[in-house]
């Protein structure tokens, strides 16, 4: 009888076991969000209240920041019966080199609305919000609405 150690007492045979394929795992790693995703969780948190206003400031262009600081007050995306507002999903489309037109479902509770916004991307690389609508209305200052209906 041998002494080898690796080998169970009474086995002969040199045979060892297979070795077992190292399992790969099923999380993907950690990719950072898209512009969109990312300006749909900045502008959510914004409308449901939960920020101020001026945190969008420098990740607004144009008309975009009036808006918003028009809208916020009214948190028009706020809690319903207590439900914290969350994104649901997040969807964007590239029409153009520089430009993202996104749109996005949120949902408090049982109520759901919806978002659509357009980035673009400065010379400088950074994507800054540049209109937003909520529910298919637009999101225009008061003192910017345009004439009435006819």
């Amino acid at each position: 009888m041998s002494m080898n150690s690796t080998r169970p007492a009474g086995r002969s045979d040199q045979r060892r076991p297979r070795a077992v394929p190292p399992q790969r795992s099923r999380l993907q790693p950690h990719r950072p969000p898209r512009p969109h995703q990312w300006f749909a969780e900045r502008l959510l948190a914004v409308l449901s209240g939960q920020r101020p206003v001026h945190w969008m400031l420098g990740h607004t262009i144009g008309d975009a920041y009036d808006q918003l600081a028009e809208l916020a007050p009214s948190t028009p995306l706020g809690a319903a019966r207590g439900h914290r507002p969350v994104l649901r999903h997040c969807h964007g489309a590239q029409p153009a080199t520089g430009v993202v037109e996104a749109f996005a479902s949120i949902a408090a509770g049982d109520r759901v609305r919806a978002m659509a916004f357009r980035l673009e991307q400065g010379p400088d690389q950074r994507w800054r919000c540049a209109a937003v609508e909520l529910g298919g209305e637009r999101l225009v200052p008061a003192g910017n609405a345009g004439p009435g209906p006819r």
